[in-house]
């Protein structure tokens, strides 16, 4: 089992980063019970069950926490859980008599994570929003994107997902040690807005050293260099070029055949480097140039669809990628030497009652 085997966490169902961090935690062994509403929030994007892949690993149970008696039967799973993660809006735990401070009554050991786009405090904290909009102003989202494009939305990844649902496993999880060196509990904040600020750290570093603009495709790791981008092959496909250094730089110019005097050791764009690459790798289809690179240090690989990914022979080698229930998708992560966890199941079409769900602990 997974190093967290013996770890007992109460999820108030949200979506989103909550239970993309649940999802985590119970992937690593942890014993998580989802507590849904009685009926649909509205929220989110529905699909049938076995398609909620973040849903796996969970044991779930529909209740009214507006009920006295499903909040009696919540305090009672408190009291025996290492953590509770939910992802309201303020106030709405509190107003359900299931915040911080009634939750911490009955376990003083409980980390509290909470889980939400602008934090507990500030201006926004109530208001409404998605990654796009956290991401929005925190500096990353303007900075994705071409030259003279509109900024990139890049999927829910940067803020959803990064700076949130992985902060707040961080969260819980140094809580968690804090609570077993120091017998007391406490509350995590977690908020998309510091947590996408939090990852945006080196490029502000870079803005301050004078190399990063707020041009978008101007710069280093954005599409702003010819060592840096992706490039059409002759069949129509994409290849990832990736040669910052200019060891690897000098590297792949060399497999393409492309004579350069003197490759510079800075990072400063060549558009005459840039028309020639382009040109060259235009010249064969994508499985070529893939043979002709993929075991060099010419940082070169391809650019695969979701469809595609699952098969590639590393990932395939590495078991990236699983299959549960007829789903494929991706395996848990990362991987451990001795508690390697064990293989998801998937997300239970049967709802526990709260007796059932009592007895998991």
């Amino acid at each position: 089992m997974g190093p967290l085997e013996g770890t007992r966490i109460i999820e108030v169902a949200s979506i989103g980063p909550g239970p993309m961090s649940a999802m985590l935690l119970a992937d690593l062994g942890a014993t998580v019970i989802r507590v849904e509403r009685m009926e649909e929030s509205g929220l989110g994007v529905k699909k049938p069950k076995r398609f909620e892949t973040v849903l796996r690993n969970r044991h779930t149970v529909a209740a009214d926490l507006k009920d006295s008696a499903a909040r009696d039967w919540l305090l009672r799973l408190v009291a025996k859980a290492d953590a509770v993660l939910e992802g309201f809006r303020p106030g709405v735990m509190e107003r359900l008599g299931l915040g911080p401070a009634p939750c911490l009554a009955a376990n003083p050991a409980l980390v509290y994570g909470r889980m939400t786009g602008w934090g507990q405090t500030g201006p926004l904290a109530l208001s409404a929003g998605h990654d796009l909009n956290y991401i929005g102003i925190t500096g990353a989202l303007h900075a994705i994107g071409r030259a003279g494009a509109a900024p990139t939305p890049p999927l829910n990844l940067v803020g959803d997902y990064g700076g949130g649902a992985l902060y707040l496993a961080v969260g819980v999880l140094s809580a968690l040690l804090a609570a077993k060196r120091t017998g007391h509990g406490q509350v995590v904040d977690a908020a998309i807005v510091d947590g996408t600020a939090s990852m945006m750290t080196p490029f502000y570093g870079l803005r301050a050293a004078g190399m990063q603009t707020d041009e978008r495709g101007a710069n280093i790791l954005d599409s702003g260099r010819y060592y840096y981008d992706v490039y059409e092959c002759a069949d129509g496909r994409w290849i990832s070029v990736a040669p910052i250094e200019a060891k690897f730089r000098k590297e792949f110019l060399a497999a393409l055949g492309i004579a350069v005097a003197e490759e510079a050791a800075g990072y400063e764009e060549s558009p005459a480097l840039r028309s020639a690459i382009a040109g060259r790798l235009r010249e064969q289809p994508l499985a070529h140039w893939c043979a002709l690179l993929e075991n060099t240090d010419a940082c070169v690989f391809p650019v695969l669809s979701m469809e595609e990914a699952p098969r590639h022979h590393h990932l395939a080698a590495r078991g990236t990628f699983i299959e549960v229930d007829g789903v494929t998708q991706p395996a848990p992560a990362p991987r451990f030497s001795r508690t390697q966890p064990a293989q998801p199941v998937p997300p239970h079409a049967r709802v526990l009652t709260m007796e059932e769900a009592e007895l998991l602990w």
